[in-house]
């Protein structure tokens, strides 16, 4: 019996997560697309599906604290691999693909906030303490100026998200990100002398 209750379990799950990969993709591409067109794709029954997610704004929601999720763990993961300045920096790439590519869950997410009056900033909360965890380890590290706060860091980074995507966008967004990286780093004190010489 517990055997099958896991197995119905680890279903359950799947049929989850395979929801919400479709739903991220759908609704990036469009804030409107209809809830049966997503329970399709992925593969299970309307029952099933709104057994998992009973409204369009709780999937919402959910698509954007799974987004949020995925983008936020992955600071760890470089910083557990990396130098802080590199994993810096291949996050801030990581974040601004995220930002620029899923432009639909945005206006989705801003279509459910205002039906369900859920506040979507809550949602947002991993992406800002990873943001903090990459700033602290550069802080230590000397590899970034003094007193670079995460507000300071969201500022300076949240225009270039809105980038243009036709033509060539993906080497103009890494020129910005290293513009980005390089003001991160005038004033570092492990880096000054490197600079100077």
């Amino acid at each position: 019996m517990p055997e099958m209750e896991t197995r119905l379990r680890s279903d359950a799950l799947e049929n989850r997560e395979r929801i919400l990969r479709v739903a991220i993709a759908e609704l990036t591409q469009r804030a409107d697309v209809a809830l049966s067109a997503i329970a399709k794709k992925a593969g299970v029954g309307q029952a099933t599906f709104y057994r998992n997610f009973p409204t369009r704004e709780a999937l919402v929601i959910e698509v954007y604290r799974f987004e949020m999720e995925r983008v936020a763990n992955l600071a760890a993961e470089l910083l557990r691999t990396r130098p802080p300045e590199q994993a810096l920096r291949e996050w801030m790439d990581g974040l601004a693909q995220y930002a620029v590519t899923k432009a639909g869950l945005p206006d989705a997410m801003r279509v459910a906030a205002s039906t369900c009056g859920c506040p979507g900033t809550s949602a947002y909360a991993p992406v800002t303490t990873a943001a903090q965890l990459l700033l602290d380890a550069n802080h230590e590290a000397g590899t970034i100026r003094p007193g670079v706060t995460v507000d300071d860091f969201f500022l300076v980074t949240a225009g270039i998200w809105q980038i243009d995507t036709r033509g060539d966008w993906q080497s103009r967004l890494a020129r910005l990100m290293d513009l980005v990286m390089d003001g991160l780093q005038v004033g570092a004190p492990r880096l000054a002398g490197r600079r100077q010489s």
